[in-house]
């Protein structure tokens, strides 16, 4: 049998007279696998390229590419103050729409305005045929429960809804609408308006990149009832 101190040189003759042969073979056994196993420098590489590679490092690479909130710059400051006017005139604009959108994406509460475009399209079907897929393909991601995109809906706005699957009408979505609507008016918009993004654009800036805003809870209608929002654009 080989001498143990050969074969483990971290083991001194101090160290197995303080300790039993037992104890240090055990230790020096464990330590050895250990500095084995750890990766040199080509395995982190690899490990660190397959990491960056993953969706959820690029989540938020939406916001600085063209055609988000920093495309809104070449909007004129005159286009800008009409959104201000009514959250009507906002949507009624392809820019304006497009950076309330992005704006939303930042709260991440973009499910409300998503929810609304589909509905606007929806009620545009030629025929009774286009209804039924479409009313589903809406009440799966926003209306039934737990869906991926599910919009803040009263109990019995969202059984009226589930009822008539069978056989849609283009009215089908038109209370949901009108309620996500109504949240929007009156808690998003306000935010939007005081926005730096929005701010930038009434003085002819280049909007800069909005951070992103946790959600803290879903608002329903009664929570705005009798409040009148400060509209105010400093």
């Amino acid at each position: 049998m080989e001498n143990p101190l050969l074969l483990f040189p971290q083991l001194n003759i101090s160290a197995s007279k303080d300790k039993p042969y037992n104890k240090v073979m055990k230790s020096a056994i464990k330590e050895e696998p250990h500095k084995a196993s750890k990766p040199g420098a080509k395995q982190k590489r690899n490990r660190l390229s397959l990491l960056l590679q993953k969706p959820e490092f690029h989540e938020s690479d939406h916001l600085g590419k063209p055609g988000n909130l920093t495309k809104a710059a070449s909007v004129s400051p005159e286009e800008a103050v009409k959104w201000g006017e009514s959250f009507d005139k906002l949507l009624s604009e392809k820019a304006g729409l497009d950076a309330f959108t992005k704006f939303l994406k930042t709260e991440f509460s973009e499910e409300n305005i998503e929810f609304w475009i589909a509905c606007e399209d929806y009620k545009k079907s030629k025929s009774a045929h286009e209804l039924l897929p479409k009313a589903k393909a809406i009440f799966e991601t926003f209306i039934q429960k737990d869906a991926p995109k599910e919009v803040n809906l009263d109990f019995h706005t969202k059984e009226a809804i589930s009822q008539s699957m069978g056989q849609p009408l283009r009215s089908t979505f038109d209370a949901a609408q009108s309620t996500v609507y109504r949240l929007m008016e009156q808690d998003s918009y306000p935010r939007f308006l005081c926005s730096a993004a929005y701010r930038g654009l009434l003085q002819g800036r280049p909007a800069a990149r909005a951070p992103l805003r946790r959600r803290s809870r879903s608002f329903t209608v009664s929570d705005f009832k009798g409040v009148r929002p400060d509209l105010t654009v400093w």
